[in-house]
């Protein structure tokens, strides 16, 4: 059991570093972590709802409003109809596709070589384990009560 802990433990402190670097990136480019999240969501082209974006990416909802409202300000995003709902879907103008690929190069490139670096050690299969590991966490804290009191 404590083994099993310790190596919980080494995942989620690899998790927040991860998250840190990011933070990092955000504040050279100057640009709010929750607005490169968008900006990564939408840079694979494709059309997604705000209600998609808050569950998939975890940003807030009130969050994610105020960011939309300000990229639709700004030109980078444009709100169309969604073909099965009254829900509008958000996708990223040219104006926006633009900015994206430019606040998003670096924070790429970072990437790429990390992984690249990563990958001449370990199999792409920790990618997918990870992502096991995500989905059964999800489910398992379905089941979470609080069960600990705090103190």
């Amino acid at each position: 059991m404590e083994e099993l802990q310790e190596q919980i433990r080494r995942l989620v402190l690899a998790v927040n570093v991860i998250d840190g670097v990011y933070s990092k990136q955000c504040k050279a480019i100057g640009i709010k972590e929750n607005t490169l999240t968008l900006l990564y969501a939408l840079d694979d082209g494709a059309a997604y709802s705000q209600k998609e974006l808050s569950e998939k990416w975890l940003i807030p909802k009130t969050t994610l409003n105020t960011i939309v409202k300000e990229c639709v300000a700004k030109g980078y995003l444009r709100l169309e109809p969604a073909a099965h709902n009254n829900e509008k879907t958000l996708r990223l103008t040219k104006r926006g596709r633009q900015y994206a690929q430019e606040v998003l190069a670096p924070v790429y490139q970072t990437e790429q070589r990390a992984l690249a670096k990563t990958l001449t050690e370990f199999s792409p299969e920790f990618i997918t384990a990870l992502e096991a590991f995500t989905d059964t966490l999800q489910k398992e804290n379905e089941t979470f009560k609080g069960k600990s009191r705090h103190l």
